[in-house]
């Protein structure tokens, strides 16, 4: 397999998870500024025509894009490592309700911000969406090591990325000492420390 990933994106949750499942990959390291050109001289339009990452070259030639995805197949890649539960068990969909959560209320929400052209205003207005959705988070982190409950999933590993972002985007996560540990807590994972030195 072959991960494309560009530091600092939501990318690199699928990185952590490669390294915690113990698979065989390659890393390619891309820049989302720019021409976005892959090393090898193509563009990643050519491996994804929706012109993002991460994208996840599978062993036969074929391309897997979008983070709910990628996560789900590379933590089936080996379920000793319980990086999410067995398929059609309620666990599991517990599990897709979680990165469903992160990608289109959190993902979405601080993602916005990146965007240099949005006034105070409307900055203001989606850190005032981005607040209930944190807060619902440092609650159920008040009560659980992770959250599935005791075992680190690839959800934790996309929320962490996601999450990372907050002192870039200057969103305080004060109010949420529950959050604040639990990224403190993901962030010893070797893994975790593996990639952040990667990128």
């Amino acid at each position: 397999m072959k991960l494309y990933s560009a530091p600092g994106s939501c990318s690199m949750a699928a990185h952590i998870c490669l390294l915690e499942a113990g698979v065989d990959f390659s890393l390619v390291k891309l820049s989302l500024a720019g021409n976005r050109q892959l090393p090898d001289g193509r563009h990643l339009s050519d491996i994804n025509p929706k012109g993002y990452v991460p994208v996840l070259e599978l062993d036969n030639g074929e391309y897997l894009t979008e983070n709910i995805a990628l996560l789900q197949y590379i933590a089936d890649q080996n379920p000793a490592a319980q990086l999410a539960p067995a398929s059609g068990t309620l666990a599991r969909y517990r599990l897709q309700e979680w990165l469903g959560f992160i990608n289109s209320e959190v993902h979405k929400t601080l993602g916005l911000l990146f965007n240099p052209v949005f006034e105070q205003q409307v900055r203001g207005a989606i850190q005032d969406k981005f607040s209930p959705r944190a807060a619902y988070l440092d609650k159920h982190l008040s009560q659980h090591d992770y959250l599935m409950g005791q075992q680190f999933t690839v959800a934790d590993a996309y929320l962490y990325v996601v999450l990372s972002w907050c002192p870039h985007l200057a969103v305080d996560l004060a109010p949420y000492p529950a959050l604040q540990a639990y990224l403190a807590h993901i962030a010893t994972r070797d893994a975790v420390k593996n990639v952040q030195g990667a990128h």
